[in-house]
């Protein structure tokens, strides 16, 4: 029998039943399962006693928020002024006279401001009022090293080389704790990124299908060792005490035979590493094993020679982050009401072009928020211009808008975290500091 049979054909179930109250009880419990869309990513006639439990649980936790937060690295240093286009500076098309997106190609947003045209997947979101852009924001830190700036992005502290975890680790350590699984904090890659290293336990999933779990022995992976060593030589009660029935609920995701996941219908990922990162990361979402933070990271955007303008190289890695993100937006459903993706890069790129048709490391960037309660179809910040005088050393995009205050705030609005000090020591990030875009 399928899961869908199993919870909605009352008639096997009214010949068991010991009273009225048990009879009610199951049927409010088979709508909640329904709601949540627990693993019905798929049919599988196995239901572990703790999916049970989990759904009466779920009756005492239905007014709770249940949001989650997905963070997006663009590894490389996207060029910001080339995705969200200020079109109506004059100084734009001078300083970039073969890469410029000329405005007859650009997706406009609001007179000054456009979307390059391979960003046109994300122009109905921003349209509906669920993708808010964030122009010239960055880090206050001045470094032009890859390395370097990325490790002060994803540790939370610009200009600081000791700090040990991330900040989106912190984040989850000051955010009310329910119900903690193994996949609280989820990251797609081979490794757990700086961002969501600390002391929260976090996994890193290169592809669902290699999640073996099947217990211990020469036949499991090392992904699987690692997974129960984390339980056996965790001091956290909690997490330790639900060691096992997270394993149960891997291997019902591993029965359930994640390689043939079907999408929503419309959402269609690339066929791509990013694309397929996003899908995975819906997939785990919709499984309902307790995702609070994701992560996936997508490079290529270090374009110092041939850049390109509406076609090209920078043209071809825009394609698949916009498609991917709106067919994990599209995937999502009605779930995508509780979820808030943010994007960041490690800085910006010169205002001016180079002689290989490029441009090189420079400092202000864009950040894109998407989400049910983003308050989107506006682009927030304070544009700095473009004029000569305008720019930073002469060269790049002022920062006028610290990235911390957008990751802050999206973490205090999504994850429940309210000590951004802890979260981010000495930003001064706080409320007050906030765009409200959510």
């Amino acid at each position: 029998m399928s899961i869908r049979n199993l919870f909605t054909d009352s008639s096997d179930w009214g010949c068991d039943m010991h009273g009225r109250d048990l009879e009610r009880r199951n049927r409010v419990s088979r709508r909640a399962f329904m709601r949540n869309g627990a693993l019905a990513l798929v049919g599988t006639s196995v239901v572990p006693a703790f999916l049970t439990r989990s759904i009466y649980a779920e009756m005492d936790r239905a007014a709770a928020a249940n949001k989650k937060l997905v963070v997006v690295f663009q590894r490389g240093a996207c060029d910001g002024l080339n995705v969200v286009v200020p079109y109506a500076e004059k100084n734009y098309y001078a300083m970039r006279p073969s890469i410029a997106i000329q405005q007859k190609d650009v997706v406009d947003l609001n007179g000054f401001f456009g979307l390059h045209p391979s960003m046109a997947p994300l122009k109905p979101l921003y349209d509906q009022g669920h993708l808010a852009i964030i122009h010239a924001a960055g880090s206050p830190d001045p470094s032009r090293s890859h390395f370097d700036a990325q490790d002060y992005m994803e540790s939370g502290t610009p200009g600081v080389k000791v700090t040990q975890d991330g900040w989106l680790n912190r984040a989850l350590i000051d955010a009310p704790q329910s119900n903690a699984t193994a996949f609280r904090a989820v990251a797609l890659g081979t490794q757990v990124p700086r961002t969501l290293q600390g002391k929260i336990p976090a996994i890193a999933v290169a592809n669902l299908q290699d999640f073996s779990v099947a217990g211990r022995g020469p036949q499991t992976s090392p992904i699987s060792n690692a997974f129960q060593a984390m339980y056996d030589q965790s001091t956290d009660a909690m997490l330790h005490g639900t060691g096992q029935e997270t394993f149960e609920a891997v291997r019902m995701l591993k029965a359930a035979d994640p390689a043939h996941y079907t999408p929503a219908a419309g959402a269609n990922y690339p066929n791509a590493p990013f694309g397929n990162s996003l899908k995975q990361i819906a997939q785990l979402m919709k499984a309902n094993l307790g995702v609070e933070a994701a992560f996936a990271d997508i490079g290529g955007w270090d374009t110092h020679q041939n850049q390109g303008a509406a076609t090209g190289q920078l043209a071809n890695r825009l394609t698949e982050f916009s498609k991917s993100i709106a067919a994990f937006w599209t995937d999502m459903g009605d779930e995508a009401e509780n979820i808030t993706l943010v994007t960041m890069s490690e800085f910006g790129r010169t205002a001016r072009q180079n002689g290989t048709g490029g441009t090189d490391h420079g400092h202000a960037n864009v950040m894109f928020v998407l989400g049910g309660q983003v308050k989107g179809g506006k682009v927030y910040g304070k544009w700095p211009g473009l004029s000569n005088e305008q720019l930073n050393e002469g060269r790049d995009l002022k920062v006028t808008t610290d990235f911390r205050n957008v990751l802050g705030e999206a973490a205090f609005r999504s994850l429940g975290s309210r000590d951004m000090e802890r979260v981010f020591p000495g930003s001064k990030v706080n409320q007050s500091t906030f765009l409200n875009f959510v």
